[in-house]
């Protein structure tokens, strides 16, 4: 399959989960072009859409994109506690957006890992 083309597989399974995630052009649009410009993080991208599982085989400072996943269900559980529940139940969000994430982490690591490293949700004891 031609770059091009395995492409436009890839970006057709991530406008179908925008669809389902409810995720406009303000997002995907900007997302797709990232994505574009990044062959490993692409190739991760295409392994979920093909697997329905991370390879997560790139990894920045250690980290991974399960790890930022992760870190971003941890945010998703600290919303909850705020009654923020506009997110609930959106696995096509929060895997759109863990990806859109990790694209920017590959670009500025520190800022991610210092987050990831001090930002967590509120789901144990003695945080506050």
């Amino acid at each position: 399959m031609g770059e091009e083309r395995e492409f436009d597989e890839i970006s057709k399974f991530a406008r179908e989960l925008g669809v389902q995630a409810g995720l406009g052009e303000e997002f995907m649009s900007p997302f797709l072009q990232k994505l574009s410009q990044d062959r490993e993080v692409l190739e991760e991208f295409g392994y979920y859409a093909q697997h329905n599982q991370f390879a997560d085989r790139i990894k920045v400072n250690g980290y991974g994109i399960v790890d930022v996943l992760v870190w971003q269900i941890d945010h998703f559980k600290a919303w909850l506690d705020r009654d923020n529940t506009q997110t609930k139940e959106n696995g096509s969000a929060m895997l759109l957006r863990a990806f859109d994430t990790f694209l920017d982490m590959r670009k500025n690591p520190g800022k991610y890992i210092r987050a990831m490293e001090s930002e967590t949700g509120t789901d144990y004891p003695d945080k506050y």
